[in-house]
C-alpha cells in the first residue's frame, strides 16, 4: 500500500536532530517564549525575506490576529477565494468580518485577479488570498487593485513554505501572511503550530501583544488578547527541519514534474505546469469528474488519495447564511478534485507504479 503520506517515515530523516532539538529544551528550563521561538522566528524571516516573524499556536490563530490588529470595523467585508479550506473563512468571521466569496480561476484553482474589483464595496477592507497546493497566486494585480482601493493583503501561506512569485518568497508579498506548521505542511511541526510574517513594525509589535494575553510588558495588558504562542519544543524542531527545506521542495518538483510528464489519460485533468520551479508542490492536485470510481480504483492498486477538499465553506453547516451563493466553478472543483501522493518520502518506483496504475485506469 502506498499511503498518501506516512508522518513517522516523513520525519524520519530528522529523528536525530529533532531529538537533540527537544533535548536542548528540556535542559533549558525554559518552555514558553525563549530562545527558541526567537531563533525560529529570526530564521523564517529572513527565510521569507520579512523583517518580522511572529509565532502563534497554529495557522487559524495567524490569520485571525492579523485582521483582529488591523482594527476593521465590526462587519467589514475580507475578499476570499471561494475554494479555499474553511480555515481561511473562519479567520474572518472569528474576527467580527464577514467574508466576501470569489470564484477561483478553473485553471491555477487559485482567487482570479479578474473578478475581485467585481467585488469590492465601500465596506471591503483586506483582499484574504489563498496559495492554494503550493503555488503562489497572481500577486501584482491583486496588490494593484488593493493599492488603488486602499486595502490590505493578507496571505494566506499555509500550503506554500519556500514558494516564490517572480524571485520574492510567498510570505513577503502582501502587508502580512499567516502561516500553518501543521505536520503534513512542506515544513511541518510535530504538533499545531503557526506564524505570521511581516514588514510592518507596528504590526507586528501589535501581534506580539495579541498572543500573548495582549501584554507586552509582564501583567499589563494593552489589549484584549488571546493565549496563542509557538511554543518552544515546536519551535525548536521548526529551526531543526528548516535548512532541509528547499531540499524536500525540489523532491517534490521531481516527482510532479514525473506526473505532469508520464501520467496520461483523457479523464484527467492535471495541474498546470508553468510555474513547476516556483511551486512547491504541497499538493499534486488532478480533476476527475469520475472521482468516486477513479479513487476506488487506485485505492484496489494500493494507492491511497485523497480529496482537498470535498465541501466548499459556503455548503458547510457552520455557515447557513451562505448555502444558498451560487459559485459554480468552486463548486465544480470541490466535485472533482483528487490529491495524489506525493512529498519527499515516495520513491521513484512508488511514482513508477502510480502513474503505471492510472494510465491504466478504464
Amino acid at each position: 500500500m502506498i499511503p498518501f503520506l506516512d508522518l513517522k517515515r516523513l520525519n524520519e530523516p530528522y529523528e536525530e536532530l529533532i531529538a537533540l532539538a527537544t533535548q536542548r529544551v528540556i535542559s533549558s528550563g525554559w518552555y514558553i517564549l525563549g530562545r527558541e521561538v526567537d531563533a525560529f522566528e529570526t530564521q523564517f524571516a529572513q527565510y521569507c525575506g520579512t523583517r518580522h516573524c511572529i509565532g502563534v499556536g497554529n495557522g487559524l490563530d495567524a490569520l485571525t490576529l492579523v485582521l483582529k490588529a488591523w482594527d476593521f470595523p465590526a462587519g467589514s467585508e475580507i475578499i476570499v477565494p471561494g475554494n479555499a479550506y474553511i480555515a481561511s473563512v473562519l479567520s474572518v468571521t472569528l474576527a467580527g468580518l464577514t467574508p466576501v466569496f470569489v470564484e477561483p480561476d478553473p485553471e491555477t484553482y487559485l482567487l482570479d485577479p479578474t473578478r475581485i474589483e467585481a467585488a469590492i464595496t465601500s465596506r471591503t477592507k483586506a483582499i484574504l488570498p489563498v496559495h492554494l497546493y503550493g503555488r503562489c497566486c497572481d500577486m501584482n494585480p491583486i496588490n494593484e487593485l488593493a493599492h488603488r482601493y486602499s486595502l490590505r493583503v493578507l496571505e494566506d501561506a499555509a500550503q506554500a513554505h519556500g514558494a516564490c512569485y517572480q524571485s520574492k518568497r510567498a510570505g513577503a508579498l502582501g502587508h502580512a501572511a499567516g502561516w500553518s506548521f501543521y505536520p503534513s505542511k512542506n515544513l511541518g511541526a510535530l504538533g499545531d503550530a503557526g506564524a505570521i510574517t511581516t514588514d510592518d513594525d507596528e504590526l507586528a509589535g501589535r501581534l506580539r501583544a495579541l498572543r500573548n494575553y495582549g501584554s507586552a510588558q509582564k501583567y499589563v495588558n494593552d489589549y484584549i488578547g488571546h493565549n496563542s504562542r509557538l511554543d518552544e519544543m515546536q519551535a525548536a524542531v521548526l529551526s531543526a527541519k528548516l535548512s532541509f527545506l528547499d531540499t524536500d521542495n525540489r523532491r517534490r518538483r521531481e516527482l510532479a514534474q514525473r506526473y505532469l510528464t508520464d501520467i496520461m489519460h483523457p479523464d484527467l485533468v492535471l495541474p498546470p505546469a508553468d510555474q513547476l520551479i516556483q511551486d512547491v508542490w504541497h499538493l499534486f492536485v488532478v480533476r476527475c469528474s469520475r472521482r468516486d470510481a477513479f479513487r476506488a480504483y487506485l485505492y484496489e492498486q494500493g494507492i491511497s488519495t485523497d480529496v482537498h477538499y470535498p465541501t466548499p465553506p459556503h455548503r458547510q453547516q457552520a455557515y447557513p447564511s451562505f448555502s444558498q451563493l451560487s459559485l459554480p466553478i468552486t463548486e465544480q472543483l470541490h466535485r472533482e478534485v483528487v490529491s495524489l501522493p506525493l512529498n519527499p518520502t515516495l520513491t521513484d518506483a512508488d511514482a513508477d507504479y502510480i502513474i503505471s496504475r492510472i494510465n491504466a485506469w478504464t
